[in-house]
């Protein structure tokens, strides 16, 4: 399920914490992982954040969105996560779009699309990208999960810049 507007303006807190989420981002990347990075937002306050690890964590699955919700599922109820919003820099993978599926998280924001990040990184063998966009994923099983997104384009975009092409940025 959708929000009715999923590009509706952000809120001042809601671009704040779309901000902090492409800044864990700037930082996976820095770390000599691929530039994606989410946090977990409860009653108005981050209570989780995580980076990709996929390069230095040797893990395929080791996107931010699925490490934030390993976190998550450990340190909260199922009636938490259902409130909670988890703020990502990229729209989730289908991989993850699972996984925030099953975790009961209620709502996704993102600020770059799955078809711009395929633009970006191109065909990419070594990083293939699988442009299911996360709403899809969502609208086929039996709960709702509201997205919002994209937002923030440029912003996202930046982290990006060089990555996949091996320049620099």
């Amino acid at each position: 399920m959708n929000t009715p507007n999923p590009s509706a303006p952000l809120t001042a807190d809601e671009e704040r914490f779309l901000l902090a989420a492409v800044e864990l981002a700037a930082r996976a990347r820095q770390g000599g992982n691929h530039p994606f990075g989410s946090l977990l937002v409860l009653d108005g306050a981050v209570v989780l954040e995580a980076g990709n690890t996929v390069t230095t964590g040797k893990d395929v699955t080791g996107h931010a969105e699925t490490n934030l919700i390993r976190l998550a599922t450990v340190a909260y109820t199922r009636a938490e996560l259902a409130r909670a919003t988890l703020y990502t820099s990229t729209e989730p993978c289908a991989m993850c779009a699972g996984a925030v599926y099953w975790s009961g998280v209620g709502r996704v924001v993102y600020a770059l699309g799955e078809d711009e990040l395929l633009e970006l990184t191109g065909a990419d063998e070594e990083n293939p990208t699988m442009a299911l966009p996360c709403r899809t994923v969502f609208a086929a099983g039996q709960r709702p999960v509201l997205v919002s997104g994209p937002h923030l384009r440029e912003r996202a975009a930046a982290v990006h810049a060089g990555f996949w092409t091996g320049a620099d940025a």
